[in-house]
């Protein structure tokens, strides 16, 4: 009942501005001890008052530390002035330097009251950030600190969550606490944590603002008694480490947050293509079916994956010699590499903890988290009692390199092209405290397998050589060390007094022990939401050393802020539903523009559930405009790969066609993305941030600048209507124009086969004449270049063309196209080794125009258009 009550109950301090009261007024803190540079600004903060300790022990003594570090990033921290508190690890997300900035010339401005203390970062006039609204608490197992916020705010971001792009501002709770979460409902907590919002308030301008903290924590939008909205975080440890960033467009402040969490990760060429995976495949012939299915559908398929069905008893690291013997998967693997198709298995963290090599190897170097009296830690997974890798540990690397050495190995194992990570919140099927893992060991409280795994009738398998059908057979752990910002003693690590609202209850539910304690001294208390990422940033090096020449691809399901430098993600286990198919639109949009992973997507038609024809043939048309494109369900449903409708059959031929004709314009825009921080998925305030009818706008998007995307989003509808802001768009299929007014326009007759898409005026496309079966193929067609005039009749555009794999590229073009007064210019940088010829170029208009040419893009020119 106490938990209940704390879950909803405001900030203590300055409790009498909450809807509700709390009975201990908290002192709040006074500023001493300043002193003021060119760019930065210090001081010490004293407890101005008798303690409050209402969930934990008030901290007496505390550090300010301003940093004008650019002109337009302005770094706010609040610490223990002993540095015994907990704070993220350089090692994990490393800290932007200061370029240059000081208070004189800096667009954003910090100014503060000394007692009690409070701050504002203002821009100009406009209050971006004001701290007035509460007392600062700062206890060793929780801090709270409230800002106001304008009337009606535009707030973005606090993810991952499943709700409107533009936050909810009344009663509003984002829990960031990673869990699994599969079909989650939304308003609850999901697979990620990214402490970043963003609030755009029209025509004066963005900022974000980024708390750098890994603890659990409640972040609250609501309104006062009086109306007046502010924002709260209710955080369970850690410190106050506040980025604020501005820029002149919404586009400027997502690249300014690269800057602090990193650039995206860069992806090779054929990432891009259409990827099919369902958990519950009976066996490596089962696998092979289906990509020879797709095949005769005439459904171009790029990458075959595999699920846990693989594994042996669902072991990491293992393969099923019944169902998947090693031989017959290289043999698949083979084929698939023969015909420039790509594979792609799952591996999860959790260690089976029965008598297997890597349990044994992992054991031997002691890279296991343990318990604080130093016995081995377990869990419960699939294969059931499991041990968990300590991604801190200094061996670590050493370990999973040699897992996947062994493993992975292209000579003697599965030659994998990419990576999949799964679990990594981290999973735990074992309810808190979890007395005895080893029970779920036992083969029959195994989590269930489909019924068809062990299937007795295998059937020949069309497409494949004969002997590739199948037969009818059947640490010491590290002692923790008193050390500076690696947490305080004596806090309760499994139940702190405040309560996030974790929808999995407890913070050691569904995961592992919130007390065990990592090498190096740090707790999974405090570490908890940075477990996946940490994961997916080792991993990454075990698929480079691998390959060290090679772009790897890591599609991982728990992330933290920064993830994107490592790794894509797909958005979890959702359902087969229509509202998940509208939700996936925000979630792509957060995670591509809002948290800087621009390799995102959803599993297309949904996971878990049956889904529908008409559901499946709109989510293969949605899903080619996100930027990882994969089909996947789960087991014990209806099997939906494209080719079991034809509709669906038709809509992805469509859909892939056009993806694939445009992919080299996604590859350009999406390494500008990696270059500059300039985001690829945007929402379309983005593009137009004075127009207030884009603001709260998620059901369309910008598929970089040139392409809105507007999907039919509501079951049995054949008609969607589509917001056009004041500018010309041009249809995809047709090239006809569209004058935008600001309004909605309704476009009739949408097939389910069919996706409304239309191009932006002012942009040149450069598209390739056809689609293909791979990309390897599509890599051969020549390029049209579609002109889609501006207001003022002019267009521009670009191509960045490698090899599409490689990490260092010594030959590479990046060229320009302008179109002004019926001539369209080339040039730039030329220097790719390789064919790349303009084929054909597409005026668009009241009468589009095409005209075949024959340019090679190897030197600067011009022609007539």
């Amino acid at each position: 009942m106490l938990g209940s009550l704390l879950l909803f109950a405001p900030l203590a301090g300055a409790a009498v501005i909450g809807s509700r009261q709390n009975s201990q007024h908290c002192p709040g803190y006074k500023a001493t001890n300043v002193q003021e540079g060119s760019n930065s600004l210090e001081a010490d903060l004293v407890l101005a008052g008798k303690p409050c300790n209402t969930y934990g022990s008030d901290l007496e003594s505390l550090k300010l530390l301003v940093e004008y570090q650019t002109d337009e990033r302005l770094h706010v921290m609040i610490y223990d002035a002993d540095e015994q508190v907990y704070q993220v690890p350089e090692s994990v997300l490393t800290r932007p330097d200061s370029d240059g900035g000081s208070r004189e010339s800096s667009e954003l401005k910090f100014d503060y009251k000394a007692e009690p203390f409070s701050f504002t970062v203002n821009k100009g006039d406009e209050v971006l950030f004001d701290t007035s609204a509460s007392e600062l608490i700062f206890q060793s197992q929780y801090l709270g600190l409230r800002t106001w916020l304008p009337k009606d705010p535009h707030i973005y971001g606090l993810g991952e969550h499943s709700d409107s792009l533009r936050l909810p501002t009344t009663n509003y709770t984002r829990t960031l606490w990673n869990r699994d979460s599969p079909g989650a409902p939304p308003d609850s907590n999901l697979y990620g944590s990214h402490p970043v919002y963003y609030d755009h308030r029209g025509d004066k301008g963005t900022h974000g603002v980024f708390l750098l903290n890994s603890n659990g924590m409640d972040v609250k939008l609501n309104k006062t008694g009086d109306g007046k909205q502010y924002l709260e975080y209710n955080t369970l440890g850690g410190v106050f480490d506040f980025y604020f960033f501005t820029g002149s467009t919404p586009k400027d402040v997502s690249a300014q947050y690269s800057e602090i969490v990193g650039l995206p990760a860069m992806q090779s060429y054929w990432t891009f293509g259409f990827h099919n995976c369902k958990y519950g495949y009976r066996d490596i012939y089962e696998t092979a079916e289906v990509v020879y299915n797709y095949s005769k559908a005439g459904i171009p398929l790029e990458t075959m994956w595999n699920d846990i069905d693989y594994m042996d008893r669902r072991r990491v690291f293992t393969n099923d010699p019944a169902r998947f013997p090693l031989e017959k998967v290289r043999e698949l693997v083979d084929y698939l590499h023969d015909h420039d198709q790509h594979y792609i298995v799952m591996v999860d963290p959790a260690v089976s903890a029965s008598n297997n090599s890597a349990f044994k190897k992992g054991l031997d170097q002691d890279i296991f988290i343990k318990r604080e009296n130093g016995t081995l830690y377990k869990g419960a997974v699939w294969p059931g009692a499991t041990a968990f890798p300590d991604w801190f540990h200094p061996d670590i690397q050493k370990y999973w390199d040699g897992e996947f050495n062994d493993f992975f190995n292209p000579e003697t194992g599965v030659d994998i092209d990419g990576l999949w990570i799964d679990m990594n919140e981290a999973a735990n099927m074992c309810p808190y405290p979890c007395p005895n893992p080893e029970r779920y060991s036992e083969e029959n409280d195994l989590p269930p397998e489909p019924p068809s795994v062990r299937a007795s009738n295998p059937r020949p398998l069309p497409g494949f050589p004969s002997d590739f059908q199948p037969s009818s057979s059947k640490r010491e752990l590290a002692k923790r060390e008193q050390g500076k910002k690696i947490g305080l003693p004596d806090r309760n690590l499994i139940s702190p007094p405040y309560k996030i609202r974790n929808a999995a209850g407890g913070l050691s539910q569904k995961t592992i022990d919130t007390d065990l304690v990592h090498s190096g001294g740090y707790v999974e208390y405090d570490t908890h939401n940075m477990y996946g990422t940490m994961m997916g940033a080792v991993s990454r090096k075990s698929m480079l050393q691998r390959r060290e020449d090679v772009r790897p691809l890591v599609i991982t399901r728990s992330t933290f802020a920064g993830a994107g430098t490592q790794v894509g993600h797909w958005l979890g286990d959702n359902l087969s539903q229509w509202d998940r198919y509208r939700a996936s639109i925000q979630q792509i949009l957060s995670f591509g523009s809002l948290f800087q992973v621009p390799m995102v997507g959803a599993d297309v038609c949904g996971f878990s559930g049956n889904t529908t024809e008409e559901l499946c043939a709109r989510w293969a048309a949605l899903g080619s405009f996100y930027t990882f494109y994969r089909n996947h369900n789960d087991l014990g449903y209806r099997p939906q790969e494209f080719y079991h409708w034809p509709t669906v059959t038709e809509s992805a031929r469509k859909a892939i066609d056009t993806r694939y004709r445009l992919l080299d314009y996604i590859y350009t825009a999406f390494r500008r993305q990696t270059q500059t921080g300039e985001p690829f998925l945007q929402p379309l305030f983005y593009l137009y941030p004075e127009d207030k009818n884009t603001f709260s706008n998620d059901l369309q998007f910008f598929y970089g600048d040139a392409i809105l995307v507007s999907p039919v989003t509501q079951k049995g509808s054949r008609s969607v209507k589509a917001y056009f802001p004041g500018d010309i768009f041009y249809d995809w299929h047709t090239g006809a124009p569209l004058r935008g007014n600001g309004t909605h326009a309704t476009i009739e007759n949408v097939n389910i086969t069919e996706i409304p898409v239309h191009i932006r005026g002012g942009n040149v496309i450069p598209a390739r004449t056809s689609g293909a079966s791979t990309t390897t193929e599509l890599r051969k067609k020549g390029f049209e270049l579609i002109i889609a005039p501006g207001l003022d009749g002019s267009a521009s555009g670009s191509l960045y063309l490698d090899d599409g794999d490689s990490i260092e590229q010594p030959k590479t073009s990046e060229i320009r196209f302008d179109y002004r007064d019926g001539e369209l210019k080339i040039d730039g940088k030329f220097g790719y080794d390789g064919d790349a010829v303009v084929e054909a170029v597409t005026l668009l208009g009241d009468k589009s125009a095409k005209k075949d040419v024959q340019i090679e893009l190897n030197k600067e020119t011009s022609v007539k258009v």
